[in-house]
């Protein structure tokens, strides 16, 4: 081996490189592990070490560290070009998906298949990120004589799946999964699940569907077609896929993850008593699974039955304290199960407003690892029971092992503050924190949010953006700064920036979609501003939401939908200061 591929095997398990894999690096919405290519030492270029080769792989470390994907991959895709290096180019290729740089990772993937040509990995990718072009013909074609010729044809289907879910479009995967499968392998449920899992990440749920129901006729006590037969069918018709899967765990009674499955859909929807139905039928087979009890009382906590969830948690305790006494803590989990059952007696609890019984049982817990959560909490817990010096001692005494805990207690003791009034002294205890810990961007955000709380624009402005310099990919600083602007009706420019940000970050949290519906509706889009409003209100039936969704409505002349919107948010929350606000705004009285 010489200077220069040593060097290279030095880097690529230099501590810069630690955890590094092909999946986490493209930021695909797959996000399925794949594993990294090794090649044989015959096929590596023999380019000796120059200063300029060994400086250039230094620069894109260090690019890499300070997330410059575009430097690192432009300085990688250079190096195999001027080395001959396949690794150069599969590096420069991953931190282009990292850039989300499509046409620089098609480029650097062409690149590792020429330098690559035996690497069957180097030129799938680059058929993969042709396809994601629109040129598709070429990798179904492929990938359909690799699985033609395969002796393990299972192995192949999955390998095939494996390589389209790179793709950038996964409707466009799919279609490419759909014209790869040869006839005959279409009789193996392996090609049918396969199938249903790219259709069910192309958003085609009736298709996803179809084929689990033809994985699971193929082969008819595969749990893991009875899982996605329930999954995806849920999104066509809830109530004909549970009855799906309880008749399949009915006729397998030992399909525990299927069970489990079931249970927890059964309680999404509502359908407790079904649920508790699937855990007897559990319990009386081993009646020695006593983590079905806790399941029992997660069931009936969801329904509101704290009578029996109660009881069911303290036998539970029972059971696991005897397990403890009888086998080492180092060698059981009955601690941790004992403190988790804890912890939902402490939700019970608080549900009930019975804040005494919530402290008696965050004293009770043992597990150290769950010590300082469950002291903060009780500190709030005193708060909320009115003894706020009570409060203040429990933060006094707790003992920081590092800043993460400072900040912790920092937040808390203002959050305290906040809750009793006193606003003045949490901006207090927060700016003092972030003297400390001027690093820590959660203390500058909900110190910015006091500022705004105050009226201090200018302090809060400045802070978020410092927010969004340390968390650049956190969506709540955009939406925080992107909202306000919306909110006082000014920087509009600058709020569509902020909150396209935000968006691209997390397009589903009903927070952002109120803001960008509340931003639509100060440019005059009204339309555009109903749409996303009411994608917010179906996810989050909040006063703050109906608010602005109703003042939508008003505005396009829809005013029995403002009317219906106000009176169910009213009915909520009656405190609520946009709510009232926005009703004395439009001289409206509800009923």
């Amino acid at each position: 081996m010489n200077l220069y591929s040593l060097l290279f095997s030095t880097l690529l398990i230099a501590p810069l490189y630690s955890g590094l894999t092909l999946a986490a690096a493209e930021r695909l919405p797959a996000e399925q592990p794949v594993e990294r290519i090794h090649l044989r030492s015959g096929e590596l270029p023999e380019v000796s070490l120059s200063a300029d080769i060994l400086y250039r792989i230094l620069v894109a470390e260090v690019a890499v560290q300070q997330g410059d994907y575009e430097a690192a991959s432009q300085t990688f895709l250079s190096l195999s070009r001027d080395t001959l290096d396949p690794r150069f180019a599969q590096r420069a290729f991953q931190f282009s998906m990292a850039d989300r740089n499509l046409s620089r990772g098609l480029r650097a993937a062409k690149e590792w298949s020429v330098l690559a040509p035996n690497d069957p990995e180097a030129k799938a990718t680059a058929l993969a990120l042709e396809a994601s072009t629109g040129n598709t013909a070429g990798l179904a074609q492929a990938l359909y004589q690799r699985i033609e010729s395969a002796r393990d044809k299972e192995q192949a289907v999955v390998q095939a799946l494996g390589i389209v879910s790179k793709m950038v479009d996964p409707r466009l995967a799919f279609d490419v999964l759909d014209q790869a499968m040869p006839e005959d392998v279409r009789t193996l449920a392996i090609s049918h699940l396969a199938l249903a899992d790219a259709a069910w990440a192309a958003q085609r749920s009736e298709r996803a569907l179809l084929e689990a129901r033809q994985a699971l006729l193929r082969a008819p006590g595969s749990e893991a077609a009875a899982q996605r037969v329930l999954e995806y069918g849920l999104q066509v018709n809830a109530d004909e896929a549970l009855n799906e899967a309880q008749e399949f765990a009915r006729q397998y009674p030992e399909s525990r993850n299927l069970h489990l499955l079931l249970i927890n859909r059964l309680v999404d929807n509502k359908r407790y008593n079904d649920a508790l139905a699937v855990v007897r039928s559990m319990q009386r087979r081993n009646p020695e699974d006593f983590d079905l009890l806790y399941t029992e009382a997660e069931i009936n906590t969801r329904a509101e039955r704290f009578t029996e969830a109660k009881a069911l948690l303290v036998e539970f305790i029972s059971v696991q304290s005897q397990r403890r006494r009888s086998v080492r803590d180092q060698a059981s989990n009955a601690l941790a199960n004992i403190s988790d059952a804890r912890l939902a007696l402490v939700q019970i609890a608080e549900q009930q407003n019975d804040y005494a019984e919530a402290i008696q049982q965050l004293n009770l817990i043992e597990e150290p690892s769950l010590r300082f959560q469950a002291t903060v909490h009780r500190a709030v817990l005193e708060a909320r029971a009115g003894d706020m010096r009570r409060a203040q001692r429990t933060l006094d005494m707790i003992g920081t092992q590092d800043k993460q805990e400072q900040a912790v207690v920092a937040l808390t003791r203002a959050t305290v503050y906040r809750q009793a009034g006193r606003t003045d002294s949490a901006v207090e205890v927060l700016e003092r924190a972030d003297r400390e810990l001027p690093d820590t961007p959660e203390l500058k955000y909900d110190l910015a949010m006091l500022y705004e709380r105050q009226g201090r624009i200018d302090d809060f402005e400045r802070l978020m953006k410092q927010v969004i310099d340390l968390q650049p990919a956190d969506a709540n600083a955009y939406n925080a700064l992107g909202y306000t602007y919306a909110d006082q009706n000014r920087k509009l420019d600058e709020a569509q920036d902020l909150l396209e940000q935000a968006l691209e970050l997390e397009p589903d949290n009903p927070y952002i979609l109120d803001s960008v519906g509340w931003y639509l509706y100060r440019v005059g889009d009204n339309q555009a501003a109903l749409e996303y409003l009411k994608r917010s209100y179906e996810q989050l039936p909040e006063a703050d939401v109906a608010a602005h969704l109703g003042e939508v409505f008003w505005s396009k002349g829809l005013k029995d939908e403002a009317l219906r919107i106000w009176s169910e948010a009213f009915s909520l929350d009656p405190d609520n200061s946009t709510l009232l606000e926005t009703l004395k705004r439009f001289d409206v009285q509800l009923p």
